[in-house]
């Protein structure tokens, strides 16, 4: 068996303020500290131990990592980064406080926008402060991996490579692997594992700072996926429809 842990990073600053973030680069609020030192305790008294970690070019996400590497004392191990696994991009969005967002384009509009798998938000002029392009750390990228905006279909597309070709590798290397990324990274890499339907992802959310833990197969397919929980005595397996599904998936051996 193979055993994946992912965790989105505590709550950031423009969580709590209710602001679309993308890839805009905003550090973790207090409570997301409180979060991230929270999940690093209860990895560590579940007895988790990690050989790898990856992570994106965000500071959240490596905050939010370093953190939880504290916490088990495991400031030793390896971590490597990748913009493939920055948040999505939110286009034009970005910045904006979700109320602003409702008022400028619409309640409904901005739902769809916010939970369809393939429909993208407003894109940014290439000009605009907010594109990638102006950004020193994405300066080794080609001009056709800087997104002006990006549905979730997109930012699943430009997250499947680098789980083909660096984290998977890792995982049937024995490694026991940590990924901390963003909301919608991770929700775009759940569904690929789960080979969940488009029309189920806007039921699938991923909360801040709570292990989110996959046992696979040697084919990496999910067995049991399961929410690292001390008020729900350690464990709550996940109950939603995808949930569910999965775990009919499992046990009928597909």
């Amino acid at each position: 068996m193979i055993r994946l842990v992912l965790l989105r990073h505590g709550q950031s600053v423009w969580n709590r303020e209710k602001r679309f973030t993308g890839w805009t680069d905003v550090g973790l609020s207090t409570r997301g500290v409180a979060e991230a030192q929270a999940a690093g305790a209860l990895l560590r008294v579940s007895g988790y131990v990690f050989d790898v970690c990856f992570t994106s070019y965000l500071s959240r996400a490596s905050e939010t990592l370093n953190v939880v590497l504290k916490e088990m004392g495991l400031l030793h191990v390896p971590i490597q980064r990748s913009w493939r696994l920055n948040e999505r991009h939110y286009g034009a969005l970005q910045g904006l406080r979700w109320q602003e967002a409702v008022r400028e384009y619409g309640l409904k509009q901005v739902l769809v926008w916010q939970r369809h798998f393939a429909v993208r938000p407003p894109a940014l002029d290439p000009t605009d402060a907010r594109f990638p392009g102006h950004d020193p750390r994405y300066a080794d990228l080609a001009s056709t991996e800087l997104p002006c905006t990006e549905s979730l279909c997109d930012t699943l597309t430009r997250v499947l490579p680098y789980w083909h070709e660096t984290i998977l590798p890792a995982l049937r290397q024995g490694k026991r692997t940590l990924i901390v990324a963003h909301g919608n990274s991770l929700r775009s890499l759940r569904k690929y594992l789960e080979n969940i339907p488009d029309a189920l992802m806007p039921q699938v959310t991923v909360p801040t700072g709570e292990p989110l833990v996959y046992d696979l197969d040697e084919a990496a397919r999910p067995l049991r996926c399961y929410y690292l929980r001390p008020s729900r005595g350690w464990r709550q397996w996940i109950q939603s429809p995808v949930g569910w599904w999965v775990q009919k998936r499992a046990t009928q051996g597909q």
